[in-house]
C-alpha cells in the first residue's frame, strides 16, 4: 500500500475529496448531491456548542450511515466502562508487565483489556485500555459512541482505514479516532501492542502555553489528516459499536467507509511525538510534568483536565546543584504510565516497555531507592535522556483499576518493594 498524502494542522477545517466535484461549493446539502451521493453530518459536540469549540464534519458517501441491520448485544470481553464496580481498589501503588501477543487469532476489537476507569461512560471521566492482537480486523468495523480513542501504539504498526481515509502508525507516533467514526485496523506486521486513553470528556485539544509564548510544545503544524478514500464494496460485514459501556453488533450488506468527500472540523488525526519541542529546565529543579503535555481534555473547572496526554521524551537535562529525577510526590491528579521504549529514569527495574503502573489520587509515589541514592550522588554535568519514550494518561478522577487487572498474573505485586531500601539518613547526621 502506498503511504498516504496529508493535511497538516490541527482542530481547522479541512475539505478533501476523492473525486473530483464530490465537494458541493457553497451549500453543504444541496438537493441533489454530485455523483448521487448522501450528504450526512457526524456532530461530535453540541450543535450550540461556541465555533472555536464547535466539532462536526459533512460527510459525502455511498450510502448514509442508517443504512445498516438491527443491534445485538455481544460479548464484551475483557472491556469494560467507567465507574468501575466490579471490585474494590486500595489507594496502593500498581505495576504490571506488558500483556502477552495472543497465540490464538485476535484481531483490534477482541484484543482490547481494559485496565482501568474513572467517571461515567459518554459523560466524563477516562477509561484506559491495552490492545494486543495478531490478525487484521476482516470484514469488521468499529465504532465507538462513548468517546474518543487516543492509540499509543508500543510494538507494531497500525493502518487504521477511517471514513475520513487512511493513516498509518508507527510506535512513536499517536493517533486520536473521534466519538462515532468509524473504522477498522489492519496489522501489516502480523502482530501490535499498546496502550489507548478512552475520553468520554470533551474532546482533546492542544494546551495553551502561558508564559512559554508563541513556540513550543505541540505545534499546531505537526498533526496530520488524512484525505478521503472510499471503499465501494458489497458483501457481508459486520459492524460493532461500543455504546453506554455495552458492545453490540449489527449486519451490513456494504462497507461503511464509502465516504467520497468530505469537509469539517471532526476528522482523525496523527501526531509523531519526536516533534514535541520540550521546554526543560536549564537552571535548577526538576519542573511538574505539565510541561511535557501534548493533548488536554478540559474540565469546568480551569487548568484542572478530564485527561492530560504527557510524554518524557528524549531531551537534555541541565540543571544546577540539583536533584534530577522526579522527586518524591503526592498529587491530586491520578497517573497511568506507559513505556513506549528504553528506560524511564525515576524507574529502572522492573518497569519495561510494554508495561503499566497506576499512581492514583495521593498516593505516594518516586524514584525507586537505588535511583535516589544514584542521583544523589550524580556529577551534575549536562546529561541527555536518549532512547526513552514513557508518557503519562493523567486526571482529575481516581483510576479504579478493573477485576482483570487486580488479578492479572502480569501484576507486580511486590512493586512496593522498590521504596523499601530508602535509608534514613538523618540519623546518620554528623
Amino acid at each position: 500500500m502506498d503511504d498516504p498524502k496529508y493535511l497538516s494542522g490541527f482542530g481547522n477545517e479541512f475539505e478533501t475529496e476523492a473525486e473530483r466535484g464530490a465537494l458541493p461549493i457553497g451549500q453543504f446539502n444541496p438537493q441533489k448531491v454530485n455523483y448521487g451521493l448522501y450528504a450526512e453530518q457526524l456532530s461530535t459536540t453540541a450543535f450550540t456548542a461556541p465555533r472555536d469549540h464547535s466539532r462536526r464534519t459533512w460527510f459525502y458517501r455511498i450510502r448514509p450511515s442508517a443504512a445498516q441491520g438491527d443491534y445485538r448485544a455481544i460479548d464484551q470481553g475483557l472491556v469494560r466502562s467507567g465507574p468501575i464496580s466490579e471490585v474494590a481498589a486500595p489507594p496502593n501503588l500498581y505495576r504490571w508487565d506488558p500483556v502477552p501477543v495472543p497465540d490464538q487469532p485476535t484481531d483490534f476489537i477482541d484484543g482490547l483489556i481494559t485496565y482501568a476507569a474513572n467517571g461515567k461512560a459518554g459523560v466524563e471521566g477516562v477509561a484506559i485500555h491495552i490492545y494486543a492482537a495478531n490478525k487484521t480486523m476482516d470484514g469488521r468495523f468499529f465504532y465507538n459512541a462513548d468517546g474518543e480513542f487516543l492509540f499509543v501504539p508500543q510494538q507494531g504498526r497500525l493502518i487504521i482505514h477511517t471514513e475520513c481515509g487512511t493513516l498509518h502508525l508507527d510506535p512513536g507516533e499517536i493517533i486520536v479516532i473521534p466519538r462515532g467514526l468509524k473504522y477498522r485496523v489492519e496489522l501489516p506486521d502480523g502482530s501490535a501492542r499498546g496502550y489507548i486513553a478512552e475520553n468520554y470528556g470533551a474532546p482533546l485539544i492542544l494546551p495553551d502555553r502561558g508564559p512559554v509564548g508563541a513556540n513550543g510544545f505541540a505545534n499546531d503544524r505537526d498533526f496530520m489528516v488524512p484525505v478521503a478514500a472510499y471503499e465501494d464494496n458489497d458483501g457481508d460485514f459486520e459492524l460493532i459499536c461500543k455504546f453506554d459501556g455495552g458492545m453490540f453488533a449489527c449486519d451490513m450488506d456494504h462497507s461503511p467507509l464509502d465516504v467520497v468527500a468530505w469537509i469539517g472540523t471532526s476528522y482523525p488525526y496523527k501526531y509523531e511525538l519526536s516533534r514535541f519541542n520540550a521546554m526543560n529546565t536549564v537552571s535548577y529543579d526538576h519542573p511538574d510534568p505539565s510541561i511535557f503535555t501534548v493533548l488536554t481534555s478540559q474540565t469546568q473547572t480551569a487548568g484542572t483536565a478530564n485527561l492530560d496526554f504527557v510524554i518524557f521524551p528524549p531531551r537534555w537535562m541541565v540543571a544546577e546543584n540539583t536533584f534530577r529525577p522526579p522527586w518524591y510526590h503526592r498529587n491530586i491528579m491520578s497517573e497511568f504510565m506507559g513505556l513506549i521504549e528504553g528506560i524511564y529514569d525515576a524507574k529502572e527495574h522492573g518497569f519495561v516497555p510494554g508495561g503499566a503502573s497506576l499512581h492514583n489520587c495521593m498516593s505516594p509515589h518516586g524514584p525507586e531507592a537505588s535511583v535516589f541514592e544514584q542521583a544523589s550522588n550524580a556529577e551534575l554535568v549536562p546529561q541527555r535522556y536518549k532512547d526513552t519514550l514513557a508518557f503519562m494518561f493523567e486526571s482529575r478522577f481516581v483510576f479504579h483499576p478493573t477485576k482483570y487487572a487486580l488479578e492479572s498474573s502480569t501484576r507486580q505485586r511486590d512493586y512496593y518493594k522498590c521504596y523499601g531500601g530508602l535509608k534514613n539518613h538523618f540519623r546518620d547526621r554528623q
